[in-house]
């Protein structure tokens, strides 16, 4: 099977995903998530005149000439609208939020008033309306004010609360099981052995999972064997995962037991090579409706696969229409050589230079092995396959790196 392009491989990954079905999230849950439905409005918002300040709800008239002298005749606290009518000079202390009583018209702000007992003396007048948030300002009831495929933010969660609604209809959360697989691996906090390593890609991949609204699952590590590691695929079905992604290889070759777990499964293959670096390795199919991804051991070649295939397959299925990742314009930081056949993606960082422009300048190192500079990188840098040899101050094209 030949090295399929980026584009290609990404194409086929996300072929037939579709949007989860729709499920009730309470809105503590809901950030991020994706309305299956246009939400409307179940009341209308303010529900009655209200007062924007803390003052006295008086006529306009009675204050078109000042210095006024009124009679308090009670206070208005929000959320206990007064049961009595303002009349010709009389005033009603109220605060924000109250409900306007009935024959005042407009707010006359405390700090321009004096009060003595029942009598309150306004030395500023207020036109008929001032500080007064009317009835429906905000939006009224049945109005559809967030719409289908919108994708949650904090704001939006703060506006349906106000609608009224305590659960919101949203695409279901995929499910994202994670497998390593090695007999050299170990987890974070063991001492490895001679020839051992300490895994990490279980811990990226798990947090961009759950950085992308995903529920994961850490199905450990398995050892370099065929029944081992048919266990944990059968624990990802028991899952109901919709993504099962590996990473690594075993010792009889590149993915080979991996995929001859997947076979036993039933997995239909459709791809296992890519022209990229790094990456080169990675492997797509479906095992009834789940998506499998094998990716490499290599944790930089694990990122940045997961970052480009796994990152936008999580996100068609939460029922994002922003599943591309973004790219920006740069300027080279250091002279680059020709590329070969395979599309590049070099960690780099980014600065800036005297006319503001964006300068990306990839590591010396690009080892598929280093965690530090990947650590450090702010961006990757594309290399398309055959590009020419580059000089410092080239355009060129970055993803920035968001995980």
């Amino acid at each position: 099977m030949a090295p399929l392009s980026v584009a290609e491989a990404l194409a086929r990954v996300l072929e037939g995903a579709a949007p989860l079905p729709a499920e009730q999230a309470p809105l503590a849950e809901a950030h991020r998530r994706v309305l299956t439905e246009d939400l409307h409005a179940l009341r209308t918002q303010p529900p009655a005149d209200l007062s924007a300040m803390d003052g006295y709800a008086v006529r306009a008239e009675d204050v078109a000439q000042v210095p006024a002298r009124l009679t308090v005749i009670g206070e208005v606290p929000a959320g206990r609208p007064f049961d009595r009518v303002v009349g010709p000079g009389e005033a009603a202390r109220i605060f924000t939020g109250g409900v306007i009583p009935q024959g005042a018209d407009t707010i006359v702000i405390q700090e321009v008033t004096t009060r003595e007992g029942d009598t309150v003396t306004v030395a500023q007048g207020a036109a008929k309306g001032r500080f007064v948030r009317p009835h429906g300002m905000d939006f009224k009831a049945g109005a559809p004010l967030l719409e289908r495929g919108r994708r949650l933010a904090v704001r939006d969660l703060a506006l349906a609360a106000a609608m009224n609604h305590a659960v919101v209809p949203v695409h279901r959360r995929p499910r994202l099981s994670v497998l390593a697989t090695g007999d050299e691996l170990v987890p974070p906090g063991t001492p490895p052995a001679p020839g051992q390593i300490v895994h990490s890609n279980n811990v990226a991949l798990m947090a961009i999972g759950r950085g992308e609204e995903a529920e994961a699952f850490d199905l450990g590590i398995a050892p370099d064997r065929l029944d081992a590691t048919v266990a944990a695929v059968r624990r990802a079905k028991a899952l109901e995962s919709d993504v099962l992604v590996t990473t690594g290889g075993a010792s009889v070759g590149e993915y080979d037991l991996v995929r001859r777990a997947l076979a036993e499964e039933g997995m239909t293959l459709s791809f296992w090579t890519i022209a990229m670096r790094p990456g080169r390795p990675m492997m797509h199919g479906r095992l009834g409706a789940m998506h499998v991804l094998g990716l490499p051991g290599n944790p930089v070649s694990s990122y940045v696969c997961t970052f480009l295939f796994v990152v936008p397959l999580l996100r068609r299925l939460a029922g994002r229409s922003d599943i591309a990742l973004a790219t920006e314009q740069a300027r080279l930081g250091r002279d680059l050589p020709a590329n070969d056949e395979r599309e590049e993606y070099m960690r780099s960082t980014l600065s800036q230079d005297p006319d503001g422009q964006l300068v990306a300048t990839p590591f010396p190192s690009q080892d598929s092995s280093l965690l530090s500079p990947l650590a450090r990188a702010d961006c990757l840098l594309i290399r398309p396959p055959h590009a020419a040899a580059a000089e410092a101050g080239s355009p060129c094209t970055i993803v920035p790196i968001v995980y």
